[in-house]
Parts: C-alpha cells; structure tokens; sequence
C-alpha cells in the first residue's frame, strides 16, 4: 500500500547483485571445500538456491543474513526437481555446475517470470554438447546431461546470452583443455562469476569482453568472497529518486556499472552526481522526455525498462521505448494505464506520452522488474496505489519497504486473507 505524492530525502544502501548471487551459489559446488560468500542479498532467490543445494547434499551454515558458509565436500547427489527449480530461471545454472563438478545433472526445467513465451536454453545445449556432454530432454521437461568427461571446446553463441555465458563457464572450469567463448555477455554478474571462480583457482580470462578464455583445471580450492552490489536494485532506486523527486544518496554502487542509467537521467534533465562508491540523484519538477533502446551491457538494461517507463510516463513530451532483448516485456503497461499513463504498445516498441500526473489504483506485479516498476508508480501517483502479487518483487529487492520507508516514502506491506477482506497490517 503507497500513499504517492511523497518527495524522497535521504541514503539508501544498495545489497549484493541478485543476478551474481544466483549464479556463485551454484559455483559453489565445483569446489569440494568449504566457501564463504558475503553480501548474498537477502531475497527469495537466494534462499531458494541456497535450498536446491541443501538439497543436494551441500552443508550450508548461516553466518547472518548476508553471509553463508558452503561445504561441498561430500555431495554425491546431481538431481534438482521440478518442486526446486519452479521458482526461478537461475535455477539452470545447476545444470553446467553439476556437469563440471560430477559429469551429470538431471535437473528439471525452471521458472522465475515469465515474459510471454518460452525462454529457450538452445544455446546452453549447444555449449554443453560442444563441451562433450550428451543432452536429452525427457517428456517432464528434465534436462538429462551427462559426459565421461568434458572437454574444453571453441564455442561461439548465436546470440548474446548471460544464462548460456554463465552455464558454460561453469560447466567448463573443470574441463580438459582451453574453452573459448566467443560472442559472450559483458554483464557486471558475469564478471563477478568469474572473479569467484578464479579466487578458488579457476583460470578464467577475458569476463567482461566478448571473447571469454577458459583453461579447465584439475581441482578448486575453497575461498572467501563478496559478491559486488546490485546493479539493478541501485538503478531502481535511481529512478524512483527521479520520478517521485528529492534528494537521494544511493550508497554502495559501482557507477560505472549505472552509467547507462545515470546517461538517461542526465538526458531527461535529473541531476546525477557520482562518487568512489555512491550515486547523488536530485529531481525537481517533472522530467524531460527520452528516447531508449535496451541492450545487452553495456547498453541500456532491459531489467530497468519498466522502472524508466514509469518516469517517462510523467515527463514532457512524447518518449519511445526499443525493447531490444525481450519479445514481450511490455505486459505491466496495462497497469500503468489504469493509473492514467497514455502508453501505446506495438510489438518491441511502446510510444509514451507524458501526463502531468498518474492516479493511484489498485494494480499488481506482473513480474520482478515490473512489480518494482509498480512501486514507483505508486509513490509519484496521487493517492492510494495497492500493489498485488509482491511475491515478484521479494524475488529480486531486499527490504524494499524498509529502504523506501527511510527515505520519506508512505509504504507498507498489508497482508489480505481475501479479496473481498478488510485490509490488516501485517
């Protein structure tokens, strides 16, 4: 439940990057010894990763809310069911750690938001079979992966793909010989990845470019590591200081991975200063209108798409949207319209024409970055917004009331037994 029209004032500290958490959880695996990770960010696709591998047989110690230790060591199990994986997409990267740790994996297909249509792992298959590996999919939607032993392969992807990068990377740490990944994704999370896996011994070369070298070794030794910020929490956050106007010091960032963000912003006439490890957003009035086109990093990210589109729909002038990684990511407009937003959507491209205002409304989380794109247009709407199916974006954003909460936003999670129930505090 939002109460908009509240100017935001204050700092809000950023938590460990989702993205890099669901994929060194996994990598964790390939060591058989005993890992530390920091700053795991305390949402529900870690906890559900940290689950699958407790499942597996993975000695898992909680330090604190942030912090895990991992003991390996004795895992004999290669196996994730349906029941885990339903939750998120990440939940595929089992499949190339249980690959390069055992040789197998029978792990069941996932789920995680759905973005209208199926979200192919072709190019996952591709690698692992260039790698060595025979790949079925059984009836249940079970991938059955398997090889006598992996060997390291050039590997070129169709398309740039961060799942299949990372899936790769780890099933190829192991393998014998030098793989080479061409044409990989250069997100922050890819890089952080790589920098795990070399501090337990991996020999992985080039994370952050297109061209990615991987020399397999024989064994990885345990280590202590923290995980870098979250890139799009930080950008979300940004935005909301932009939309809902103020002044917000957003700490605990690396800016170089914002400066795509920060570039729009600047363009729709926000004031951004950057520091070593913090970000100063001030807004004042209503934004200017922009064009923007998502692409793979360092382009504008698609997972901030929908946040941005919530600023332009209140800014001057007419904005346009390019979604270039998605085919469908445009299914929270309708909410936004409800709250009075003039959005027109045709295929990858949405022509926004800014209103003065948004009104609150009762409207729901269609997925991760959508829900956090819901909160936003409830804290510059006027009057009350009530957002449904949050569950969404527990997934990706730790705290999220509590942060909003502390910089001056009317923000409080309710829970209703029924649709037709009074609404309780909860």
């Amino acid at each position: 439940m939002i109460n908009g029209g509240k100017k935001l004032c204050g700092k809000i500290d950023i938590s460990g990057a989702k993205n890099a958490a669901v994929a060194i959880i996994p990598a964790a695996i390939l060591c058989e010894d005993v890992c530390r990770i920091e700053n795991i960010p305390k949402i529900s696709d870690s906890a559900v990763m940290i689950k699958i591998l407790h499942s597996l047989g993975a000695g898992v110690r909680v330090i604190n809310d942030n912090t895990v230790e991992i003991d390996s060591t004795h895992m004999n199990c290669h196996t994730v069911t349906y029941e885990m994986t339903k939750h998120l997409r990440a939940s595929y990267y089992y499949i190339g750690a249980l690959l390069g740790r055992f040789g197998k994996a029978r792990v069941a297909m996932p789920g995680g938001c759905n973005f209208g249509g199926v979200r192919p792992i072709d190019q996952h298959i591709k690698g692992f079979k260039l790698l060595g590996a025979s790949i079925f999919l059984d009836e249940d939607a079970i991938v059955d992966a398997s090889a006598d032993c992996l060997i390291g392969s050039p590997i070129y992807l169709d398309t740039v793909s961060v799942g299949a990068t990372i899936n790769i990377m780890l099933a190829a740490t192991r393998a014998k010989g030098l793989t080479i990944i061409e044409n990989a994704a250069k997100e922050p999370h890819i890089v952080d990845l790589a920098n795990f896996l070399n501090s337990m011994g991996a020999d992985i070369r080039g994370a952050g470019t297109d061209v990615i070298k991987i020399r397999g070794v024989d064994r990885l030794h345990g280590c202590t590591y923290s995980i870098i910020p979250d890139q799009i929490e930080a950008g979300t956050y940004m935005v909301a200081a932009a939309a809902a106007g103020g002044d917000v010091l957003i700490n605990n960032v690396i800016p170089k991975h914002l400066e795509s963000i920060s570039a729009k912003l600047i363009e729709c006439g926000i004031e951004v200063e950057e520091f070593d490890d913090s970000i100063l957003v001030k807004s004042f009035g209503r934004p200017m209108r922009c064009n923007i086109k998502t692409m793979p990093h360092p382009g504008f990210p698609t997972d901030l798409q929908p946040q941005m589109a919530v600023l332009l729909s209140i800014a001057k002038g007419t904005s346009i949207i390019n979604e270039g990684v998605w085919d469908s990511r445009f299914r929270y407009v309708d909410q936004l319209i409800r709250m009075g937003a003039s959005i027109k959507v045709d295929g990858k491209i949405a022509v926004i024409e800014g209103v003065d205002q948004l009104k609150g409304a009762q409207i729901k989380a269609d997925d991760l970055r959508a829900g956090a794109a819901m909160i936003i247009a409830g804290l510059v709407a006027k009057g009350t917004t009530e957002i449904d199916n949050v569950i969404y974006i527990d997934r990706g954003y730790e705290d999220v009331v509590e942060k909003l909460s502390s910089v001056g936003a009317d923000i409080r999670r309710v829970t209703v037994s029924e649709p037709s129930a009074s609404v309780s505090v909860g």
